[in-house]
């Protein structure tokens, strides 16, 4: 599969959190260096403070070396309910790319995670041609 059609999987992901009014709707899969799914996860899925990202990685112990985390939105570089971010949990991992839909909007915390990855050393790509997928459980945050 490729990254659109590994990308539309955690768009659609998303669309199973539990809505909030204080955190976004995302999902997330994460893939090895070899193209096989190890790991998705989604927001709130086991507790209402889980990042997509952080549930898809907490359900693997595979070496990431060389894997792709797939996530409806940019990883998040702030949070306030946890010690570690999602992009901190990523370069932990040892994930080496990233591939996102939507840019994080400055609506709860700054949208910085693409950078920090970056500087990081992590491949970062945005396909913004699935935005619209990955905003549209978070329409009722969106006004």
């Amino acid at each position: 599969m490729d990254d659109l059609g590994w990308l539309r999987i955690a768009c659609e992901l998303a669309g199973r959190c539990p809505p909030s009014a204080t955190a976004f709707s995302v999902g997330a899969v994460v893939v090895g260096a070899d193209g096989r799914e190890v790991a998705r996860g989604y927001s709130r899925e086991n507790d209402p403070h889980d990042h997509a990202e952080e549930a898809a990685l907490a359900k693997t112990s595979a070496d990431l070396s060389g894997a792709t985390v797939y996530s409806s939105l940019e990883p998040c570089a702030e949070r306030k309910s946890r010690a570690l971010t999602c992009s901190e949990l990523i370069v932990r991992a040892g994930a080496r790319r990233v591939v996102f839909a939507w840019r994080e909007p400055s609506l709860f915390v700054e949208g910085t995670g693409m950078e920090r990855l970056r500087a990081a050393g992590v491949d970062v790509v945005e396909l913004p041609e699935l935005a619209d997928l990955a905003r549209a459980p978070n329409a009722h945050l969106l006004g």
